[in-house]
């Protein structure tokens, strides 16, 4: 078999592992990286943008270093699929959706709100149903994006180190990216770094929304006009797509931290629609999975695309 052929094969093999196996609930290869890297960024940790380059560097060039040895020493496709597997997190990410829904439909707000904790990292205790809903919907689109997607175009792009090193940028990301006293420097080149890696597979995830979306008009408008009032690059096109796609509306206020170190961010609205309800959650979940079925087949088509030997 090829190795193009292998790569296509392993990229739908672990797309197919992960809707059936989901996470493992211990011994997460992911939650081992992440162990890695907190203690190397409590040795590590400067307030200065040379440490945190050095340390995202280390980390992610490590992930890579990981993928290229196991390509040329293990059977190619099994190990594309294992490692395709281990980086989804799309069948998880639709379970905490639906846990979301469920609390809901049965009436208990309070601990739709507690679920969704699971998700986002804005304060959720006040949020109304509709609030909970939006959040919600917000994240399925972003980590349909980060969670899926993007994976699988690096994996079709550069095989097993590209599901790895991908991987381990969007982890440090979440670790050490965001804007805080403590990593506003040291975390900078993690942001930045999943910023750029995230760019083709932002991309694609709104142009499957567009193209499965209920509403293709809408879904196009809202990209065009809106994603840019958002301050992420990548979530922005996504989440403007899904809203126009769902014809509702997203974006609004959000809270993060807790008391004194609490803050509000007023966002851009997305879309043009109604504000979100209940069952709109069982259409986005609906859209994010046929977003990421598509995605798998696009990917190792272009896996295929790339015909080397």
């Amino acid at each position: 078999m090829t190795t193009a052929a292998s790569r296509a094969a392993g990229l739908l093999l672990g797309y197919a592992a992960d809707r059936v196996f989901a996470d493992p609930r211990r011994g997460h290869p992911v939650a081992g990286f992440g162990t890695v890297a907190a203690a190397l960024e409590r040795r590590w940790w400067r307030d200065e943008r040379a440490a945190g380059v050095a340390y995202t560097a280390t980390l992610v060039g490590g992930a890579i270093v990981l993928g290229v040895t196991a390509e040329r020493t293990l059977p190619r496709t099994i190990t594309t699929a294992i490692a395709t597997w281990a980086v989804l997190g799309g069948t998880s990410l639709d379970r905490e959706g639906r846990a979301i829904q469920q609390q809901l439909d049965a009436g208990h707000l309070a601990d739709a709100r507690v679920q969704l904790t699971h998700l986002v990292g804005r304060d959720t205790s006040r949020l109304s149903e509709s609030e909970v809903v939006r959040a919600t919907v917000e994240s399925l689109a972003e980590n349909t994006s980060d969670a899926v997607v993007a994976p699988l175009v690096w994996g079709a792009v550069a095989g097993v180190p590209g599901l790895l090193g991908y991987r381990a940028a969007n982890t440090l990301d979440a670790m050490v990216g965001h804007r805080s006293a403590r990593y506003e420097r040291f975390g900078w080149a993690s942001a930045r770094l999943d910023d750029v890696l995230n760019v083709p597979g932002s991309r694609l995830t709104a142009a499957l929304a567009v193209a499965l979306g209920e509403d293709r008009a809408g879904a196009v408008g809202a990209w065009r006009r809106d994603a840019t009032g958002h301050p992420s690059p990548n979530a922005g096109p996504v989440e403007a797509a899904f809203a126009g796609a769902l014809g509702i509306r997203l974006g609004g206020t959000n809270t993060y931290g807790a008391g004194d170190d609490q803050w509000v961010e007023h966002r851009a609205i997305l879309g043009d629609g109604r504000a979100p309800v209940r069952g709109d959650l069982a259409r986005a979940r609906r859209l994010a999975r046929h977003v990421g079925i598509a995605a798998a087949l696009v990917t190792a088509c272009g896996a295929l695309a790339r015909r080397r030997t």
